[in-house]
C-alpha cells in the first residue's frame, strides 16, 4: 500500500515535465541569441565571470585547484564547480585576457576574481583598506583598450567591427560593499557609497561605447541576503528579519538599492546614446526566481541556502574555513546545490540564471530589428 505522504502522480508528473522543459532551453540560448549576429563577447567584471585570469596572476590561488571545477573535472580559475554564466550566453568560452595563448577570435574575458568597479585608491577614501586585489574595472577596461589598440592599429573602421559584439559591463561593485561589510561596517554607511560605485560602473559604460560598442549588458547585483556568506555573519533569532525565502530584508534592500540607482544610470546612457543598446541584466530577478522554484528544479529543497564545499553552522558556511581548505569537505551532488562555496553558485545554479537571463534580455536587445535592417542594407 502507497504511503499517504507520496506525492500525487499528476503534481510528479508536473515537476518532471518543469525540469525537462529547463534542461531542454537551456541547451538553446545560443539559438535564442543567433539572430542577434554577435560575433564576439567581451566580459567585464569579478569572480562571478572571471574564467581564469585571476589563477593567471597568481597560480597559487585555491581556485586554480580542485574541488574548484570538480564538475567540469577541471580547475579553470572559474569560482564555481564547473562553468559560468558567460559559458551558457552563447558563444565558445571565452578565454582569460591574461592567458597570452588563448584564442580570441569569439571575444575576450577581462573579469578578475576579486575586482571592484572603484579603485584601491577611491575605496580608500571611503576608509575601505581591505582591498585585497589591485584590478580595478578601470584596470580591466584599460586591458580592453590595449587589447583593441593592438588589434586594430589605430584603424577606425576596426573599431566598427565592435558593434557586432556584446559587451557585459559586470556583474561589478559588489566586492567593494563585500569589503567595506567585512571591515564592519554598517549597512547605513555602505549605502553611501552606492552613488559613487554606480556613477563609476555608468562611466564605465560610456568608455566601452567610446571604442565602438553597440550592444550593451549591465547586469545588477545580487540579492546578498540570501547568500549564506551573510545569512551566517549576520544572523539573528529575530525572525522578523528574513523573508519568506528566508533572506535577510536589510541586505536584500541594499541590493535593490543599489540596483535601482544603477537603473536610473542605464536610462541616463540611453538618453546620451540613443544608437546603442544598453540593456539591465536583472541578477536580482533571475536569482530570486531560481531560489522560489530550485524545489521545482531538481535542487534539494532541505538545503538551498547550504554551502556545497564548507563546513560549519546553519549554512555550511564558516567564517574562518573557506572551501579548498584542507579539512573542508564538497557534498556529493553540486547539481543538487544552489551554492557551491557559500559565496559563489554551482554550475547548475549559473545555467540556470543564464536561460533566465537570456529570456529576458533578448527581447531587449532588438536583434530581430538589427538583423532584418542589417539585411535590408
Amino acid at each position: 500500500m502507497a504511503s499517504s505522504k507520496s506525492s500525487p502522480p499528476g503534481f510528479v508528473f508536473s515537476i518532471l515535465i518543469i525540469i525537462s522543459f529547463f534542461n531542454f532551453v537551456t541547451c538553446n540560448n545560443q539559438h535564442i541569441l543567433s539572430s542577434c549576429n554577435f560575433d564576439a563577447i567581451y566580459q567585464l567584471g569579478d569572480s562571478i565571470a572571471d574564467t581564469g585570469n585571476d589563477v593567471q596572476d597568481n597560480p597559487s590561488s585555491k581556485f586554480a585547484r580542485l574541488p574548484y571545477g570538480e564538475t567540469f573535472k577541471k580547475a579553470t580559475g572559474r569560482c564555481s564547480d564547473g562553468l559560468l554564466m558567460i559559458d551558457y550566453i552563447g558563444i565558445p568560452f571565452l578565454d582569460p585576457y591574461l592567458n597570452k595563448d588563448g584564442l580570441f577570435d569569439y571575444g575576450l574575458n577581462f573579469a578578475f576574481a576579486g575586482a571592484t568597479a572603484m579603485s584601491a585608491e577611491d575605496l580608500a577614501k571611503w576608509n575601505v583598506s581591505f582591498v585585497p586585489t589591485s584590478i580595478s574595472l578601470s584596470r580591466q577596461l584599460d586591458w580592453m583598450f590595449s587589447y583593441f589598440n593592438t588589434t586594430c592599429r589605430g584603424n577606425k573602421d576596426c573599431f566598427k567591427k565592435n558593434g557586432k559584439a556584446l559587451f557585459m559591463v559586470g556583474e561589478i561593485g559588489g566586492n567593494d560593499y563585500n569589503y567595506a561589510f567585512w571591515q564592519g561596517k554598517t549597512i547605513e554607511e555602505v549605502k553611501t557609497m552606492v552613488p559613487e560605485v554606480v556613477e563609476t560602473i555608468k562611466q564605465a559604460t560610456k568608455r566601452v561605447i567610446g571604442y565602438g560598442a553597440t550592444r550593451l549588458v549591465v547586469p545588477g547585483n545580487f540579492p546578498i541576503g540570501c547568500f549564506p556568506v551573510n545569512l551566517t555573519k549576520y544572523q539573528t533569532n529575530d525572525s522578523t528579519a528574513y523573508d519568506e525565502l528566508h533572506c535577510l530584508k536589510e541586505l536584500n534592500n541594499f541590493s535593490i538599492y543599489h540596483n535601482y540607482l544603477l537603473q536610473q544610470a542605464i536610462a541616463e546612457l540611453k538618453e546620451e546614446h540613443p544608437d546603442e543598446t544598453v540593456v539591465y541584466g536583472d541578477y536580482y530577478n533571475a536569482f530570486l526566481w531560481l531560489l522560489s522554484k530550485a524545489d521545482l528544479l531538481g535542487f534539494d529543497p532541505i538545503s538551498l541556502q547550504k554551502a556545497c564545499c564548507g563546513i560549519g553552522g546553519d549554512y555550511n558556511y564558516g567564517l574562518s574555513s573557506w572551501c579548498g581548505d584542507p579539512k573542508v569537505p564538497v557534498c556529493e551532488n553540486p547539481n543538487e546545490r544552489l551554492s557551491w562555496d557559500g559565496v559563489h553558485l554551482t554550475q547548475r545554479a549559473y545555467e540556470l540564471m543564464a536561460t533566465w537571463l537570456v529570456r529576458d534580455i533578448y527581447p531587449k536587445l532588438q536583434c530581430e530589428y538589427i538583423v532584418s535592417y542589417s539585411s535590408a542594407v
